[in-house]
């Protein structure tokens, strides 16, 4: 039990400091506005989960899931800070923005975690 929420709590620490580093560099990229670090972050993370859950099973890393996926990935994507984008956008009278934020996040999320179970089947299964 504590050695498994010791891997959260490292792995938790290194994606939220994985997170916070990659949407400084958007924003000095891109600039203030449409939050896009924080929707590639989700989608990166999301299809890296995929990834890790089909090479967790076939590779029995099972023990690694606490570091890996509820540490690292849960403390690198973040659903907290993307409604908060959304809410923002949205109280901005940014509509049409704030809608396809979060359709785009949904979306692209969901079809990057399908993407990676699909491509790690291929190479591990």
């Amino acid at each position: 039990m504590m050695t498994s929420l010791l891997q959260v709590a490292i792995g938790g620490a290194l994606g939220a400091s994985l997170r916070y580093g990659a949407t400084l560099a958007f924003l000095r990229v891109t600039g203030p506005g449409f939050p896009l670090g924080v929707i590639t972050v989700n989608v990166l993370g999301s299809f890296l989960m995929g990834c890790f859950m089909v090479l967790s099973f076939h590779r029995d890393l099972g023990h690694l899931n606490p570091l890996v996926m509820t540490g690292i990935l849960g403390g690198f994507t973040t659903f907290s800070a993307f409604s908060l984008e959304a809410y923002t956008l949205f109280e901005r009278g940014q509509l049409g923005a704030a809608a396809a934020y979060v359709l785009l996040s949904v979306v692209l999320s969901l079809a990057a975690l399908v993407l990676g179970v699909w491509l790690a089947r291929m190479v591990w299964a």
